[in-house]
């Protein structure tokens, strides 16, 4: 209960903020002699000026804000609402243009004008840049790191550029403390990223953690162990992710989310579980014993912790395996005796990450698994393919209805599952799944 209440409030203030420019738009003074399209285009630009401001609050990990929602929901959110805010901002620029293409011509002329209109389309154009080296980011091999730096410039310029136009026109700021309100908020949105990018790694620096294992599993996966170095550790939920720092300095740019495998009940040795599928992740396994790690955790609400119920059904697809080995393991230590049944699909036999853990596990829990395999080997008698419709008929257990499902990996893997799963019957208030696909 608490939980929904809190979403609720943040969702509505969130809505009031976005909405806020339509009512200062209506207070006077006012404009006067503005036709309609002129008075939806201002209502566009307006919206989606603010909109662009709340995208710095989206992507700072505020915990009392995500965690009603999962912070991986309000990162996908980010995605999408930045390109909503896009549209909303190319389409103030589309109709004052279109009611007035001689505007064009103050390109090259000097004056107020000039420079209402030039900082106007300059907020455009680096929101679009920004935009679309995040969606083509790997198309144009643009490195993560370099993505991060770019991402932050861009949007900065985008939203300096935005509040001055905003100024520079002065319709409906056209006195001083409605320029003053405009000012501040393109400031304090500022200021929320400057506390992601500067004053968050200074606090993780007085929660340091040192490298004391990095152990190679199947599938080219990782488990690397962590220990808190001169402070009592971080305690998590199982199931929860963090962001990843590794060597002497907070603000190292090379920051990456994963989830724990280790239990929920062992916060004095945490572990996360890393496949090499990138530059960082691809030398994860080079990392020296006793380096300086800095750990922004813990996030997700994917956990059994957060949805109590009868028993669990966990469908898992590669190293998505990960967050369910962590809720696994938790349950096996806490003597947690409630059924589960894990389905888990993986390419090969001999690629599956922790498999030997789970079958050790199965012995210790009332645990079910289900192996899939989409290349079998010789003699193989268990499932092939994907976890399809017919499958999970096939293995979920009768009294379903009662028990939670947990879906982690690829997001196709993803969709299809929650598809089949509602094809079955199965309501969305009893399916939890956590996307990690975020640029």
């Amino acid at each position: 209960m608490i939980r929904a209440l809190s979403g609720l409030f943040w969702l509505a203030l969130y809505l009031a903020v976005a909405l806020s420019p339509l009512l200062l738009m209506l207070m006077p003074p006012t404009p006067a002699g503005r036709t309609f399209s002129t008075e939806l285009s201002a209502a566009l630009g307006f919206i989606g000026l603010a909109q662009m401001g709340l995208q710095f609050v989206l992507i700072a990990r505020f915990r009392p804000v995500t965690e009603p929602y999962g912070i991986d929901i309000i990162l996908q959110y980010h995605r999408q609402i930045g390109l909503v805010s896009l549209a909303l901002v190319s389409g103030h620029a589309v109709i004052v243009i279109g009611e007035r293409p001689a505007l064009l011509g103050s390109l090259s002329a000097p004056g107020g004008g000039r420079t209402a209109l030039v900082t106007g389309l300059a907020s455009i154009v680096a929101f679009m840049l920004l935009a679309g080296l995040s969606l083509g980011r790997q198309r144009v091999g643009l490195g993560y790191e370099a993505w991060r730096v770019s991402h932050t410039l861009l949007g900065l310029l985008m939203l300096g550029l935005a509040a001055a136009h905003v100024v520079e026109v002065g319709h409906y700021v056209n006195s001083g403390w409605k320029r003053f309100l405009w000012v501040a908020f393109a400031a304090l949105m500022a200021a929320v990223l400057g506390y992601l990018r500067l004053v968050q790694p200074l606090l993780l620096r007085s929660r340091p953690y040192r490298v004391v294992g990095v152990e190679p599993d199947r599938g080219r996966t990782w488990i690397l162990a962590m220990e808190p170095d001169g402070h009592p550790g971080m305690r998590l939920l199982p199931g929860q992710f963090a962001w990843i720092k590794l060597g002497d300095s907070a603000y190292n740019l090379q920051e990456h989310p994963f989830s724990f495998s280790s239990s929920a009940e062992a916060p004095e040795r945490l572990e996360l579980g890393i496949k090499e599928l990138g530059d960082f992740t691809a030398r994860i396994g080079e990392t020296p014993l006793d380096t300086r790690a800095y750990l922004d955790g813990p996030h997700g609400s994917m956990s059994i912790d957060r949805y109590p119920a009868a028993g669990y059904v966990f469908i898992a697809g590669g190293i998505g395996i990960t967050p369910i080995v962590s809720m696994l393991r938790t349950m096996a230590d806490r003597g947690d005796r409630r059924p589960a049944r894990l389905i888990y699909a993986d390419d090969a036999w001999e690629n599956m990450p922790f498999r030997d853990e789970i079958e050790a596990l199965a012995r210790r829990i009332a645990l079910d698994v289900v192996w899939v395999l989409e290349s079998p080997p010789e003699g193989w008698q268990g499932e092939t393919g994907w976890v399809t419709a017919e499958l999970l008929e096939r293995h979920l257990p009768d009294e379903r209805i009662e028990r939670h499902f947990f879906i982690c990996g690829p997001n196709p893997m993803i969709r299809s599952v929650e598809s089949s799963l509602h094809g079955l019957g199965i309501p969305s208030r009893r399916i939890e799944a956590e996307r990690f696909t975020l640029v």
